[in-house]
Protein backbone atom coordinates (compact mmCIF):
# COMPACT_ATOMS: atom_id res chain seq x y z
CA UNK A 1 0.00 0.00 0.00
CA UNK A 2 1.23 3.63 -1.00
CA UNK A 3 2.16 6.37 1.74
CA UNK A 4 -0.06 8.51 0.88
CA UNK A 5 1.75 10.80 2.93
CA UNK A 6 5.28 11.07 0.83
CA UNK A 7 5.87 14.11 -1.41
CA UNK A 8 5.04 13.77 -4.93
CA UNK A 9 7.31 12.70 -7.44
CA UNK A 10 7.35 15.12 -10.30
CA UNK A 11 7.66 13.87 -14.23
CA UNK A 12 10.70 12.79 -14.66
CA UNK A 13 11.18 15.34 -17.48
CA UNK A 14 11.79 18.61 -15.28
CA UNK A 15 14.85 19.68 -15.08
CA UNK A 16 17.12 19.31 -12.39
CA UNK A 17 19.91 21.98 -11.16
CA UNK A 18 23.43 20.41 -10.53
CA UNK A 19 25.44 22.52 -8.11
CA UNK A 20 29.01 21.33 -6.91
CA UNK A 21 30.71 22.93 -3.81
CA UNK A 22 34.31 23.00 -5.25
CA UNK A 23 36.66 22.88 -1.61
CA UNK A 24 34.25 24.29 1.11
CA UNK A 25 35.94 24.99 4.80
CA UNK A 26 35.18 22.60 6.15
CA UNK A 27 37.64 19.90 4.58
CA UNK A 28 41.33 19.71 5.46
CA UNK A 29 43.87 18.96 2.80
CA UNK A 30 45.56 16.50 4.46
CA UNK A 31 42.40 14.26 3.93
CA UNK A 32 42.68 14.70 0.28
CA UNK A 33 44.98 15.63 -2.41
CA UNK A 34 42.47 16.09 -4.43
CA UNK A 35 40.72 19.51 -2.43
CA UNK A 36 41.60 22.35 -4.33
CA UNK A 37 43.00 25.57 -2.02
CA UNK A 38 45.19 27.29 -4.66
CA UNK A 39 43.40 29.78 -6.96
CA UNK A 40 44.42 28.26 -10.18
CA UNK A 41 43.93 24.77 -8.53
CA UNK A 42 39.94 26.07 -7.38
CA UNK A 43 39.24 27.88 -10.85
CA UNK A 44 40.65 24.30 -12.77
CA UNK A 45 38.43 22.40 -10.63
CA UNK A 46 35.46 24.91 -11.35
CA UNK A 47 35.51 24.77 -14.94
CA UNK A 48 36.31 21.29 -15.26
CA UNK A 49 33.16 20.78 -13.04
CA UNK A 50 30.90 23.03 -14.98
CA UNK A 51 31.54 21.29 -18.88
CA UNK A 52 30.89 17.72 -16.89
CA UNK A 53 27.07 19.38 -16.25
CA UNK A 54 27.39 21.78 -13.11
CA UNK A 55 25.37 24.49 -13.68
CA UNK A 56 26.00 26.14 -10.38
CA UNK A 57 29.24 26.34 -8.59
CA UNK A 58 29.24 27.07 -5.40
CA UNK A 59 33.00 28.52 -4.44
CA UNK A 60 34.77 29.23 -0.65
CA UNK A 61 38.14 30.79 -0.86
CA UNK A 62 41.37 29.17 0.87
CA UNK A 63 45.03 30.84 1.86
CA UNK A 64 47.35 29.63 -1.13
CA UNK A 65 50.06 28.98 1.10
CA UNK A 66 48.22 26.54 3.55
CA UNK A 67 45.01 25.83 2.59
CA UNK A 68 43.14 27.03 5.78
CA UNK A 69 39.48 29.16 4.81
CA UNK A 70 40.02 32.81 4.21
CA UNK A 71 37.76 35.51 3.41
CA UNK A 72 39.98 37.88 1.42
CA UNK A 73 38.34 39.21 -1.47
CA UNK A 74 42.07 39.56 -3.00
CA UNK A 75 41.94 36.13 -2.99
CA UNK A 76 38.27 35.38 -4.36
CA UNK A 77 39.58 37.80 -7.04
CA UNK A 78 42.79 35.40 -8.01
CA UNK A 79 39.91 33.04 -9.19
CA UNK A 80 36.84 34.38 -9.89
CA UNK A 81 37.13 36.14 -13.34
CA UNK A 82 39.11 33.36 -14.67
CA UNK A 83 35.91 31.03 -14.21
CA UNK A 84 33.78 33.64 -15.12
CA UNK A 85 35.82 34.00 -18.51
CA UNK A 86 35.97 30.25 -19.37
CA UNK A 87 31.89 29.28 -18.26
CA UNK A 88 28.21 30.10 -18.22
CA UNK A 89 28.00 28.62 -14.99
CA UNK A 90 26.23 30.84 -12.01
CA UNK A 91 29.06 31.30 -9.42
CA UNK A 92 27.45 31.19 -5.80
CA UNK A 93 30.06 32.79 -3.50
CA UNK A 94 29.25 31.53 0.18
CA UNK A 95 28.15 33.50 2.98
CA UNK A 96 28.93 31.08 5.06
CA UNK A 97 32.98 30.89 4.82
CA UNK A 98 35.30 29.28 7.47
CA UNK A 99 34.78 28.81 10.95
CA UNK A 100 35.52 31.40 13.46
CA UNK A 101 34.75 33.90 10.37
CA UNK A 102 32.69 37.22 11.76
CA UNK A 103 29.44 38.10 9.63
CA UNK A 104 32.02 41.26 8.72
CA UNK A 105 34.36 39.04 7.52
CA UNK A 106 31.68 36.56 5.65
CA UNK A 107 30.30 39.47 3.56
CA UNK A 108 33.82 40.89 2.75
CA UNK A 109 34.22 39.15 -0.91
CA UNK A 110 30.46 38.94 -1.68
CA UNK A 111 29.91 42.65 -1.28
CA UNK A 112 32.92 43.26 -3.54
CA UNK A 113 32.17 40.60 -6.38
CA UNK A 114 27.89 41.00 -6.07
CA UNK A 115 27.63 37.77 -7.99
CA UNK A 116 24.39 36.16 -8.79
CA UNK A 117 23.81 33.75 -5.79
CA UNK A 118 25.36 33.55 -2.48
CA UNK A 119 24.83 30.67 -0.04
CA UNK A 120 22.73 31.80 2.91
CA UNK A 121 22.53 29.75 6.09
CA UNK A 122 19.49 29.69 8.23
CA UNK A 123 20.11 29.51 11.62
CA UNK A 124 22.30 29.32 13.90
CA UNK A 125 23.38 25.58 15.11
CA UNK A 126 26.19 23.41 16.32
CA UNK A 127 28.41 22.48 13.70
CA UNK A 128 30.55 19.71 14.68
CA UNK A 129 33.09 18.49 12.86
CA UNK A 130 35.75 17.65 15.44
CA UNK A 131 35.33 13.74 15.21
CA UNK A 132 37.17 14.00 12.27
CA UNK A 133 40.48 14.81 13.72
CA UNK A 134 40.88 11.20 14.73
CA UNK A 135 40.93 9.83 11.47
CA UNK A 136 44.23 11.21 10.78
CA UNK A 137 47.90 11.66 12.47
CA UNK A 138 50.11 12.90 10.04
CA UNK A 139 49.13 16.86 9.48
CA UNK A 140 49.99 18.57 6.28
CA UNK A 141 49.68 21.80 8.56
CA UNK A 142 49.60 22.83 11.97
CA UNK A 143 45.77 24.45 11.49
CA UNK A 144 44.04 21.51 10.81
CA UNK A 145 44.18 19.62 13.34
CA UNK A 146 42.60 22.51 16.11
CA UNK A 147 40.75 23.96 13.81
CA UNK A 148 38.59 20.40 13.97
CA UNK A 149 39.08 19.71 17.08
CA UNK A 150 37.70 23.29 18.62
CA UNK A 151 34.31 22.29 17.08
CA UNK A 152 32.97 20.54 19.87
CA UNK A 153 33.01 23.98 21.72
CA UNK A 154 31.52 26.19 18.40
CA UNK A 155 27.94 27.75 17.69
CA UNK A 156 28.13 28.72 13.75
CA UNK A 157 26.57 32.11 14.58
CA UNK A 158 23.28 32.84 11.87
CA UNK A 159 20.74 35.18 14.31
CA UNK A 160 17.66 36.98 12.27
CA UNK A 161 19.76 39.74 12.54
CA UNK A 162 22.47 38.28 10.62
CA UNK A 163 20.19 36.82 8.07
CA UNK A 164 18.61 40.36 7.19
CA UNK A 165 21.57 42.34 6.99
CA UNK A 166 22.55 39.85 4.28
CA UNK A 167 18.94 39.93 2.41
CA UNK A 168 19.17 43.20 3.00
CA UNK A 169 22.95 44.31 2.02
CA UNK A 170 23.17 41.10 -1.14
CA UNK A 171 19.30 41.02 -1.95
CA UNK A 172 18.19 44.29 -2.10
CA UNK A 173 21.02 46.49 -2.90
CA UNK A 174 22.79 44.44 -5.41
CA UNK A 175 19.67 41.41 -6.80
CA UNK A 176 21.63 38.90 -5.44
CA UNK A 177 19.86 35.56 -4.94
CA UNK A 178 20.60 33.01 -2.32
CA UNK A 179 20.69 29.36 -1.52
CA UNK A 180 19.24 28.80 1.40
CA UNK A 181 21.19 26.46 3.77
CA UNK A 182 18.63 24.63 5.86
CA UNK A 183 20.32 22.16 8.29
CA UNK A 184 17.28 21.68 9.93
CA UNK A 185 13.54 21.92 9.72
CA UNK A 186 12.95 24.76 12.30
CA UNK A 187 15.71 26.30 9.19
CA UNK A 188 12.45 25.71 6.67
CA UNK A 189 10.33 27.91 8.81
CA UNK A 190 13.17 30.96 9.16
CA UNK A 191 12.91 31.25 5.44
CA UNK A 192 9.29 31.53 5.70
CA UNK A 193 9.76 34.30 8.75
CA UNK A 194 11.57 35.99 5.94
CA UNK A 195 9.13 35.75 2.98
CA UNK A 196 6.37 36.90 5.84
CA UNK A 197 7.97 40.07 6.59
CA UNK A 198 8.37 40.55 2.28
CA UNK A 199 12.39 40.42 2.71
CA UNK A 200 12.39 37.33 0.70
CA UNK A 201 10.49 37.03 -2.62
CA UNK A 202 9.67 33.73 -4.87
CA UNK A 203 11.28 31.97 -6.15
CA UNK A 204 13.67 30.98 -3.96
CA UNK A 205 15.86 28.25 -3.63
CA UNK A 206 15.89 25.85 -0.79
CA UNK A 207 19.71 23.58 -0.15
CA UNK A 208 18.43 21.20 2.69
CA UNK A 209 21.34 19.36 3.99
CA UNK A 210 21.87 16.14 6.04
CA UNK A 211 24.68 14.39 8.04
CA UNK A 212 26.15 16.97 9.69
CA UNK A 213 26.50 16.46 13.46
CA UNK A 214 24.25 19.04 15.06
CA UNK A 215 21.96 18.98 11.62
CA UNK A 216 19.50 16.81 11.08
CA UNK A 217 20.47 13.20 10.24
CA UNK A 218 20.75 11.46 7.40
CA UNK A 219 17.56 9.30 7.09
CA UNK A 220 14.91 9.22 4.04
CA UNK A 221 12.49 9.47 7.06
CA UNK A 222 13.86 12.43 7.63
CA UNK A 223 14.44 13.91 3.95
CA UNK A 224 10.42 13.51 3.52
CA UNK A 225 9.77 15.12 6.29
CA UNK A 226 11.90 18.31 5.07
CA UNK A 227 9.77 17.93 1.65
CA UNK A 228 6.52 17.92 3.31
CA UNK A 229 7.42 20.50 5.72
CA UNK A 230 8.83 22.75 2.71
CA UNK A 231 5.60 21.62 0.63
CA UNK A 232 3.14 22.62 2.81
CA UNK A 233 5.22 26.02 3.90
CA UNK A 234 5.66 27.34 0.73
CA UNK A 235 3.64 25.34 -2.06
CA UNK A 236 5.06 25.52 -5.61
CA UNK A 237 7.05 28.75 -4.62
CA UNK A 238 9.91 27.51 -4.15
CA UNK A 239 12.76 25.32 -5.91
CA UNK A 240 14.86 22.41 -3.96
CA UNK A 241 17.75 20.97 -3.79
CA UNK A 242 19.60 18.26 -1.59
CA UNK A 243 23.08 17.79 -0.08
CA UNK A 244 24.28 14.94 2.43
CA UNK A 245 27.64 15.21 3.65
CA UNK A 246 30.22 12.67 3.22
CA UNK A 247 28.87 8.65 2.18
CA UNK A 248 25.21 9.63 2.08
CA UNK A 249 26.16 12.37 -0.93
CA UNK A 250 25.48 10.08 -3.93
CA UNK A 251 21.99 8.09 -2.34
CA UNK A 252 20.39 11.06 -0.72
CA UNK A 253 20.94 12.81 -4.36
CA UNK A 254 19.35 10.52 -6.05
CA UNK A 255 16.40 10.03 -3.57
CA UNK A 256 16.01 13.58 -3.85
CA UNK A 257 16.31 13.61 -8.07
CA UNK A 258 13.27 10.97 -7.54
CA UNK A 259 11.46 13.43 -5.64
CA UNK A 260 11.77 16.08 -8.16
CA UNK A 261 14.54 17.93 -6.19
CA UNK A 262 18.03 19.21 -7.60
CA UNK A 263 20.82 18.02 -6.26
CA UNK A 264 24.55 19.61 -5.10
CA UNK A 265 27.74 17.44 -4.93
CA UNK A 266 31.51 18.51 -4.36
CA UNK A 267 34.54 17.98 -2.88
CA UNK A 268 33.02 20.36 -0.07
CA UNK A 269 30.83 18.07 1.10
CA UNK A 270 32.36 14.39 0.20
CA UNK A 271 35.92 13.63 -0.27
CA UNK A 272 34.90 10.18 -1.78
CA UNK A 273 33.68 8.52 -4.91
CA UNK A 274 32.67 5.35 -3.81
CA UNK A 275 32.96 3.36 -0.70
CA UNK A 276 36.59 3.53 0.95
CA UNK A 277 37.71 5.28 -2.50
CA UNK A 278 38.57 8.96 -2.48
CA UNK A 279 37.50 11.07 -5.16
CA UNK A 280 39.65 12.20 -8.36
CA UNK A 281 38.52 15.71 -8.79
CA UNK A 282 35.01 17.15 -8.23
CA UNK A 283 34.30 16.68 -11.89
CA UNK A 284 34.80 12.89 -11.33
CA UNK A 285 31.11 13.47 -8.66
CA UNK A 286 29.47 15.87 -10.79
CA UNK A 287 29.52 13.43 -14.07
CA UNK A 288 28.59 10.10 -11.89
CA UNK A 289 25.54 12.07 -10.66
CA UNK A 290 24.71 13.19 -14.07
CA UNK A 291 24.73 9.68 -15.64
CA UNK A 292 22.63 8.54 -12.59
CA UNK A 293 20.06 11.06 -13.38
CA UNK A 294 20.04 10.54 -16.93
CA UNK A 295 19.75 7.26 -16.51
CA UNK A 296 17.04 7.21 -14.15
CA UNK A 297 15.60 9.76 -17.18
CA UNK A 298 16.06 13.05 -15.89
CA UNK A 299 17.38 16.17 -17.89
CA UNK A 300 20.39 18.50 -16.16
CA UNK A 301 19.54 22.08 -16.61
CA UNK A 302 21.58 24.14 -18.39
CA UNK A 303 23.10 27.24 -16.53
CA UNK A 304 20.92 29.42 -18.84
CA UNK A 305 17.58 27.26 -17.46
CA UNK A 306 18.71 27.25 -13.73
CA UNK A 307 18.74 30.86 -13.89
CA UNK A 308 15.28 31.65 -15.34
CA UNK A 309 14.32 28.42 -12.63
CA UNK A 310 15.55 30.67 -9.62
CA UNK A 311 15.04 34.81 -11.28
CA UNK A 312 19.00 35.77 -11.50
CA UNK A 313 19.72 38.38 -12.23
CA UNK A 314 22.37 37.56 -14.67
CA UNK A 315 26.12 36.85 -15.05
CA UNK A 316 26.38 39.92 -16.93
CA UNK A 317 25.44 42.19 -13.87
CA UNK A 318 28.43 40.96 -11.50
CA UNK A 319 31.26 43.28 -10.72
CA UNK A 320 34.19 40.53 -11.53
Amino acid sequence: MSDVTAPKPKKPSAKIIITCAVTGGIHTPTMSDALPYRPEDIAREAIAAAEAGASILHLHARDPKDGRPTPDPNVFMQFLPRIKQSTNAIINITTGGGLNMTVEDRLAAPLVAKPEMCSLNMGSMNFGIYPMADRYKDWKFDWEEPYLRHTDDFIFRNTFRDIERILKMLGEEHGTRFEHECYDVGHLYNVAHFVDRGLLKPPFFVQMIFGILGGIGADLDNLLFMKRTADKIFGDNYQWSVLAAGRHQMNFATQAALLGGSVRVGLEDSLYIGKGMLASSNAEQVSKIRRILEELGHEIATPDEARVMLGLKGGDRVDF
